[in-house]
């Protein structure tokens, strides 16, 4: 017999290490010669777009168009310390440092080009699209390159801004439990539609939808992205992921027996992107790399007892364990 049941899901997760940890990241943001900027950092590509994400940080700060920064990361002689690609920390992080960094260059790069602009100040000079110029008389004007080579010229390249960030944490009291470990906290809440079949002990999941917080989107195509693999890493591990770990040795240690969902098994995501912007992060962004898939085994955990009345508490809820739990719910 098959059996519907709808569960739900909620978290929150404190982004970066917390507990008074230190989190740090650095960045440096260099004008090149031909009137690019460079941004050296030490944030690791893992797939889950923190080159983009940071690329158009750096591009919003320096009011260039995305294809004149030039990212360059995951090299530790040439670059500063941005931390691990890791507690959903780089945007937030990452982010903030990078944001600085080329706040740092944009002041100097202005500052520079008053003087080959051969006014008696900064002031009134702005930079957008590429050009720096005086807003009561935009003819007053040099753009990145020219003030790039004007400056290579005079042997005063490379421009260079540096920026640290440091998250907010505390480490929490042993005694009391309290304290301030996190900063910031992102929220989710998932919910499910599961199909039980209590003969052969199989789970289908009919339907799901998920609400992500996620402070400001930077990148919504690319947060949706993030949505959906974390769905299907959270209905993996909730449905199908067994090691089958005995005394420390894996049963299921090959793509044979340790069963991932397929494109097959994950419908589509029904996706809610929620912005209430972080007032500490860069451009209100917060990270959402591994809440994306918290919410999910909750929910789907909720739903098979809304389905058939038993409570399953590990996971994953493969078959013969959904098929014990209901022939002992029987027995009682």
């Amino acid at each position: 017999m098959k059996k519907k049941g709808v569960g739900i899901g909620s978290t929150f997760y404190g982004t970066g290490y917390g507990n008074g940890f230190p989190d740090v990241s650095r960045a440096k943001a260099v004008l090149k010669e031909d009137g690019k900027v460079a941004v050296h950092v030490g944030a690791t590509e893992v797939g889950q777009g923190s080159k983009t994400i940071m690329s158009q940080m750096a591009a919003e700060v320096m009011s260039i168009p995305l294809n004149d920064i030039i990212f360059i990361c995951e090299d530790t002689k040439n670059m500063p310390d941005s931390g691990t690609a890791a507690a959903s920390r780089q945007t937030y992080n990452t982010g903030n440092a990078i944001k600085l960094a080329c706040e740092d260059l944009r002041k100097k790069v202005i500052e520079n080009a008053f003087k080959e602009l051969k006014l008696n100040s900064s002031v009134g000079l702005t930079l957008k699209n590429g050009e720096i110029y005086l807003k009561t008389l935009p003819s007053k004007n040099i753009s990145l390159k020219e003030l790039a080579l004007c400056l290579l010229k005079n042997k005063e390249l490379p421009l260079i801004g540096e920026g640290s960030f440091t998250a907010q944490t505390i480490e929490m009291d042993e005694e009391t439990g309290q304290g301030a470990p996190y900063w910031p906290y992102t929220f989710n809440v998932y919910g499910v539609i599961v199909e039980v079949d209590t003969e052969t002990g199989l789970i289908d999941i009919i339907k799901a939808v998920c609400a992500q917080d996620v402070g400001k989107a930077i990148n919504p195509e690319m947060i949706e992205g993030q949505m959906d693999g974390g769905f299907a890493m959270g209905l993996g591990y909730s449905i199908y992921e067994d090691l089958g770990l005995k005394e420390g040795k894996m049963k299921n240690k090959n793509f044979t027996n340790y069963l991932i969902p397929t494109a097959l098994d994950v419908p589509e995501l029904e996706k809610f992107i929620i912005e209430d912007p972080e007032s500490t992060g860069p451009f209100g962004a917060k990270g959402i790399g591994e809440p994306v898939m918290l919410g999910v085994a909750p929910a789907v955990l909720n739903a098979i007892y809304d389905a058939v009345g038993v409570r399953i508490t590990q996971v994953p809820v493969t078959p013969d364990r959904l098929l014990r739990a209901l022939k002992e719910e029987r027995r009682e």
